[in-house]
């Protein structure tokens, strides 16, 4: 039995602390669950963190290689992790030690940059170091919510379970990003091959034919005149000096633009795109998806509800959303229920708002929200399908379009000379 200090808001609104003895952080915040008592800070009081072990937290590696495993073979991918993550947890299930399940997949590994980092971990932890302060020296290969999910299994001591909930979520989010890959290939493959040789003949082909029924002297169509300006101006962009300068420019602006969306601009091209019609609601769905396994899966380990927020709001994929999370946990810290901050935010279905107030008055939450993510993951591959039979379409039209406009302009003044007279 392991004793904790927690803090909790009881039914009535108050606010209150105390200690308590439990097996492990799971059993306390369930043990005060059927109290009445919503838990917001709970630590094991022989391990609370002290400033010795900050600092020794803080101490940076003497040579940090995470930041050369993207690049080429050196690069770990989200899928190098997940089947690490699904190794590591086949081999703890079988009973196999932390280390030894390491360097059993170590010496699998073929790949340059997963050698190298599960090398580094495997000399960290025969060191004496935990998991996650190994991983926390690759933090642009574990994401916050990985960490997160690997120090609850360690300090609950059940890393082969959270392991298996880590795979299980990886996971789900690679099979959404291989769906919308696969189906969006072709489309973008055909419009890519479209677009380009409507470029070739705008810019050399038309010219000549247009060019040859101008020497008659007959006025063109307004439509040919316009499909000839972009012609001349397509063809100065790369035969004039200020066509380079042009090109600079918009590749300089596209990357800004690239950088703007991800810095200061974050927020705004995220509302932007929960605001485009059926898009919207698909990331919208996948990120409902996310918040209820993720957040029933950290609550499962026994991770307070305000640490399980901060975690889940990095993981949804969309700073609006996330800024809605982080209001809700202000609420949520000033003794407001989950489930009432989540309803008045207008982000989240009423079905989730219902499943997260069912869990707070049973205690239950992390069970409800997990069976839940099933659900929620069913519709997002709904509107994942929905969407990617609607995005094909969309791209052929656009470039049918494209293609019809070229071939009116193109033909009307044909036609005019045929019928023998010009036309304005």
């Amino acid at each position: 039995m392991s004793q904790y200090s927690y803090k909790a808001v009881d039914r009535g609104g108050g606010h209150v602390k105390g200690l308590i003895e439990a097996v492990d952080r799971r059993s306390a915040v369930a043990v005060l669950a059927d109290k009445g008592h919503f838990v917001t800070e709970l630590f094991e009081k022989d391990y609370a963190p002290s400033a010795g072990s900050q600092a020794k937290g803080e101490e940076k590696a003497p040579l940090d290689l995470s930041r050369f495993l993207r690049f080429g073979s050196r690069r770990v991918s989200s899928k190098d992790v997940l089947a690490m993550t699904t190794q590591l947890s086949t081999a703890l299930q079988a009973g196999l030690p932390l280390l030894n399940g390491l360097e059993l997949i170590l010496e699998q590994q073929h790949k340059p940059g997963m050698r190298e980092m599960l090398g580094e971990l495997v000399n960290s932890v025969s060191s004496g170091q935990s998991l996650s302060e190994a991983m926390e020296k690759h933090e642009k290969v574990f994401n916050p919510l990985y960490l997160s999910m690997i120090r609850v299994g360690e300090t609950g001591g059940m890393l082969e379970e959270t392991t298996a909930q880590l795979a299980g979520i990886l996971t789900r989010d690679e099979k959404i990003k291989t769906n919308m890959k696969n189906a969006s290939a072709y489309p973008i493959f055909v419009l890519c091959i479209g677009l380009a040789s409507v470029a070739i003949i705008i810019t050399w082909i038309l010219p000549t034919i247009i060019g040859t029924i101008s020497e008659t002297g007959a006025l063109l169509p307004l439509p040919t005149r316009i499909l000839m300006g972009i012609s001349t101006f397509s063809k100065a962009l790369f035969t004039k000096a200020y066509g380079w300068i042009l090109l600079a420019m918009i590749g300089a602006g596209l990357y800004y633009f690239s950088r703007w969306t991800k810095t200061v601009g974050k927020l705004k091209w995220d509302t932007f795109k929960l605001r485009i019609p059926v898009l919207g609601s698909v990331l919208q769905t996948i990120a409902v998806g996310r918040f209820a396994r993720t957040l029933g899966a950290l609550t499962k380990g026994g991770v307070i509800i305000l640490e399980a927020l901060s975690v889940v709001r990095d993981t949804l994929g969309n700073e609006l959303l996330g800024m809605e999370i982080d209001a809700v946990a202000e609420k949520v810290k000033r003794g407001e229920s989950l489930a009432e901050p989540l309803s008045e935010s207008g982000h989240f279905p009423p079905l989730l708002v219902q499943i997260v107030s069912i869990g707070e008055q049973t205690g239950k939450l992390d069970e409800l929200l997990l069976n839940a993510a099933d659900t929620f993951d069913t519709d997002a591959d709904s509107a994942i399908n929905r969407f990617m039979a609607i995005f094909p379409a969309m791209l052929i039209l656009l470039l049918a379009l494209i293609i019809g406009f070229i071939i009116i302009a193109t033909l009307l003044p044909i036609v005019a000379l045929t019928l023998g007279g010009g036309m304005v």
